[in-house]
């Protein structure tokens, strides 16, 4: 069952990391076109500034989970040296908890931003609703609450061997 699970979050936070990377390629294309268009072409696109702004807002919502796989979210990293294996797996549980309760606030209020968001209509981009902008926000706290279970169950804290 624990294997089972550790596979479906590898597999759902790839699937993450693979659109906050897309989400990153859209923002980059999207911000040379606007430089080209703005100052080669001397024809602006207002429209790219909006969707570059989103994508960068998606990006870091499908990032997040592959952060808290790597206990690189919440950093307690004084604590967790200097404490004893008791103390590690108790401040593992307290930042887990602590976490979730983030993610559950996060996937409730952006559930119901996206809601409301949907009457309104992106500047620029009058034919797209404002629901798909908010909807980066409970997208990613699903795909971190799945992290942050991964993280638990199997902790990798990968930022303690890479820290300078």
């Amino acid at each position: 069952m624990k294997q089972a699970f550790l596979s479906f979050e590898r597999l759902s936070t790839g699937v993450a990391m693979i659109g906050a990377c897309a989400m990153m390629v859209v923002a980059a294309s999207l911000g040379m076109f606007q430089i080209i268009t703005r100052f080669v072409l001397e024809q602006p696109a207002e429209w790219t500034e909006v969707l570059i702004r989103f994508s960068l807002i998606w990006m870091v919502f499908l990032a997040i989970p592959a952060a808290f796989r790597q206990g690189a979210m919440v950093c307690v990293d004084a604590l967790y040296r200097w404490s004893s294996q008791p103390m590690r797996r108790a401040l593992e549980w307290i930042v887990f908890v602590a976490s979730v309760a983030l993610m559950l606030i996060v996937l409730w209020w952006g559930w119901d931003y996206a809601q409301r968001g949907g009457m309104q209509t992106i500047a620029g981009l009058e034919s797209l609703s404002m629901f798909w902008a908010y909807l980066a926000l409970p997208v990613g706290a699903v795909f971190s609450l799945i992290g942050l279970v991964g993280a638990l169950i199997d902790p990798q804290r990968l930022e303690l061997e890479t820290a300078q």
